[in-house]
C-alpha cells in the first residue's frame, strides 16, 4: 500500500527556519521525480521545488530561490525541504508529490500535507 507522509510543519517567526520531511512507503522513490507544493487559503496549489530522480537537478519557484533547499535520500526513501529566512507569505499547507511515468502509465502520489505558519 502506497503512503506519502509529510512532517515538520509548525509555527515559526519571520526569519526562522523549518525542515519538512516526506517519507514514502509502498514504493521506491529512486525512479520518481519528487516535488513539494504548497497551497494557501484561497489560492491554487503552487509548485515550490522539484528534485530529479538522481538528485543532481533541482528547480525552485522564484519566490523561494536562495532560501529553500530540496534534497532526497533514495536509501531512506525520504525527501526533505529545508526552509530558511521564512516570510509570512510562505504560510501554507505543504504537500509532497511523487511522480513517475513508465510505459505510458503515470504514477502520481500525494501526501496529506503539513501546515507551515510564519507569524510573529
Amino acid at each position: 500500500q502506497v503512503h506519502v507522509v509529510e512532517s515538520g510543519g509548525g509555527l515559526v517567526q519571520p526569519g526562522g527556519s523549518l525542515r519538512l520531511s516526506c517519507a514514502a512507503s509502498g514504493f521506491t522513490i529512486s525512479n520518481y521525480i519528487m516535488s513539494w507544493y504548497r497551497q494557501a487559503p484561497g489560492n491554487e496549489r503552487e509548485l515550490v521545488a522539484t528534485i530529479g530522480s538522481i538528485g543532481s537537478i533541482t528547480n525552485y519557484t522564484d519566490s523561494v530561490k536562495g532560501r529553500f533547499t530540496i534534497s532526497r535520500d533514495n536509501v531512506k526513501n525520504t525527501v526533505n525541504l529545508q526552509m530558511n529566512s521564512l516570510k509570512p507569505e510562505d504560510t501554507a499547507a505543504y504537500y509532497c508529490n511523487a511522480r513517475h511515468v513508465w510505459l505510458g502509465r503515470i504514477f502520481n502520489y500525494w501526501g496529506r500535507g503539513t501546515q507551515v505558519t510564519v507569524s510573529s
